[in-house]
């Protein structure tokens, strides 16, 4: 069964919905720099009301580790999404500081950066599209053929302008742990679109069926 994670979460209407769907994690965004930033109230009303039935995800880029630690403590957090220049000694020690799981993410240029995440023995990788100047939601996809080169022995997560258009393609293609959607089930920045999120959950159920009947 492919996971789904339901990332750009800003309120706790959007989280609800996500979860009822059958999301395996939420994201928050918790760097200022993005459209699509969980104020911090927001974060800490969601992760206290999923605490224990979804993976809650915080998405960083280039935090200081004490600021992994604190934002952890406070939103619940049960995931970090590494979105930056992290290298494996900081992933390592961000995981030894929070007791949460690390999920190291790059955006993909090419053969070469997908290969890169073989020194980083997190708990996941997740492969991003990627867009000069912009660190994710970008709506691009990326070459899913590229995930070849993806060997290190650790759970993959796709992401990169997945829709419930293509998100079946996708899984056909790539065969993830999960797949991971933020602009592609939107209504605007920061805001889901109900139907969206819906068609997103159906189109992931009907890939992994399609894939369970040729096996």
């Amino acid at each position: 069964m492919t996971r789904v994670k339901s990332c750009g979460i800003t309120n706790l209407d959007d989280a609800e919905l996500a979860v009822e769907l059958g999301a395996w994690a939420v994201g928050l965004i918790l760097w200022p720099g993005s459209e699509r930033a969980c104020p911090p109230a927001a974060a800490e009303e969601i992760g206290a009301a999923l605490h224990r039935r979804c993976e809650v995800a915080g998405v960083f880029v280039n935090a200081p580790l004490d600021e992994l630690g604190l934002a952890a403590d406070r939103f619940g957090l049960t995931l970090l999404q590494l979105h930056g220049d992290e290298g494996p000694a900081y992933c390592r020690e961000a995981a030894r500081r929070t007791g949460a799981k690390v999920m190291k993410a790059v955006r993909v240029k090419d053969a070469v950066t997908v290969r890169g995440l073989g020194s980083f023995n997190t708990d996941l990788h997740l492969l991003d599209a990627y867009v000069p100047g912009q660190r994710g939601g970008t709506g691009e996809t990326f070459a899913w053929d590229l995930v070849r080169h993806h060997r290190a022995d650790v759970p993959l997560v796709l992401s990169g302008g997945l829709t419930p258009d293509n998100v079946g393609e996708a899984i056909a293609a790539v065969a993830p742990f999960a797949v991971d959607s933020a602009s592609g089930t939107e209504a605007s920045p920061g805001r889901k679109d109900p139907a969206r999120m819906q068609a997103f959950f159906r189109a992931v159920e009907a890939a992994d069926e399609r894939e369970l009947a040729r096996a």
